[in-house]
């Protein structure tokens, strides 16, 4: 009885297969055996993963006639190959902290420039004009301790660059890196961005949201991920759908849902522990990863028992307060907005090292104006 041959050649692995002396099977048959039943196939080439334990009929599912067919590209692999498009969140690049600071925009954007999106097309976007009172209307206490870096900056650190023009600088800026710059009437960035990931996907693109902003997570997906901000480190980091399952252990929609059952502070939305204070996290991770969402939860709730009394009390009586939650965290998708063909052109990058050092210089002129205007007052 002979034996199988295994021999690299040329990164492939040449597979000579074993002839035994009894007759195939009848019940196998070979494509091509009504047209040439007198040849014999003598070797057969396949691409082997691993050790060389490939048996002939698996050489044979790889080629045709002795020749490579094309290895199938995985889903991921698909998704690598499409084109980035990142959209970048301005605002909360414009704080150190809870204070408004154009050096902090200025020190992420210029790494983001250099270590994330050398020039890929970026789209930025910033709040438009009373963009909370739609939340708000829902809920007054939405967002109702955050400071607007438009309306407020410190004058004693900015004193030529404060009030009205603070955003006008930011934009200037962006502008002048080639990046287009969006702000809708009354509505907020996230919603913006999120209506405009759903049209880039549609065009056959992928995205990466750059912001650290938390509720951008409920877009995660194969296609859509974060690239965030992360002081500690100095630099912007990935985030995915593989981080962000092994750090939720759940879908971005039973997060959301999560999130709509134990509120969010920062953004000033009460969880229904503050209406029903025996209903914890671990009850609501428990419904949640049974039925999957915050409304098949409630729909389920109101037609039979979920869970232990008190848990089934909460939902029927709050689920009124937990659809409005719903309604305030989750990213709206249908702002008026459409996506212009020229927003998806490689960006030009060749502005960026000359606007970036002048807006730089500006800051430093101004900081040190102020502290000569400081200086003389104290000696005054």
């Amino acid at each position: 009885m002979s034996k199988c041959g295994c021999d690299a050649v040329g990164g492939h692995v040449l597979m000579t297969p074993c002839l035994h002396p009894t007759p195939r099977p009848s019940s196998i048959s070979l494509p091509w055996k009504k047209l040439r039943s007198k040849t014999r196939l003598k070797s057969t080439t396949a691409v082997a993963t691993g050790n060389c334990r490939g048996s002939f009929t698996w050489a044979l599912n790889q080629t045709l006639g002795g020749l490579l067919l094309p290895r199938r590209e995985s889903s991921e692999e698909k998704v690598r190959s499409k084109k980035r498009v990142f959209f970048l969140d301005v605002n909360p690049l414009c704080y150190t902290g809870s204070t408004p600071s154009l050096h902090s925009f200025g020190h992420w954007v210029s790494l983001f420039f250099q270590q994330v999106s050398l020039s890929d097309p970026v789209i930025a976007v910033i709040d438009g004009e009373r963009c909370n009172e739609y939340r708000q209307k829902l809920l007054p206490s939405y967002k109702a301790h955050r400071r607007k870096f438009s309306k407020q900056l410190p004058s004693q650190r900015f004193s030529s660059v404060s009030a009205g023009r603070s955003r006008q600088v930011v934009r200037d800026v962006l502008r002048k890196c080639n990046v287009p710059v969006l702000k809708i009437e009354g509505c907020e960035a996230d919603d913006v961005v999120a209506t405009l990931v759903g049209q880039v996907l549609q065009r056959g693109y992928r995205v990466v949201i750059a912001s650290p902003d938390k509720d951008f997570k409920q877009l995660i997906s194969d296609e859509v991920q974060i690239v965030m901000p992360m002081p500690e480190f100095g630099r912007w980091s990935f985030y995915t759908l593989k981080h962000y399952i092994a750090q939720y252990n759940c879908d971005p929609c039973s997060d959301l849902s999560l999130r709509c059952i134990m509120g969010d502070e920062v953004d000033g939305v009460p969880g229904i522990q503050h209406v029903a204070p025996g209903f914890g996290r671990k009850t609501a991770l428990k419904l949640l990863k049974k039925h999957g969402s915050l409304e098949n939860l409630l729909n389920a709730a109101a037609v039979r028992t979920v869970g232990r009394q008190y848990a089934q009390d909460a939902l029927t009586k709050y689920a009124d307060f937990l659809r409005r939650n719903y309604e305030i965290l989750s990213l709206r998708r249908d702002v008026d907005v459409q996506l212009e063909e020229e927003w998806l052109f490689d960006r030009d990058s060749q502005n960026d090292s000359v606007v970036l050092s002048n807006f730089f210089k500006l800051l430093g002129e101004t900081q040190k104006l102020t502290n000569q205007n400081t200086s003389h007052s104290s000696d005054g």
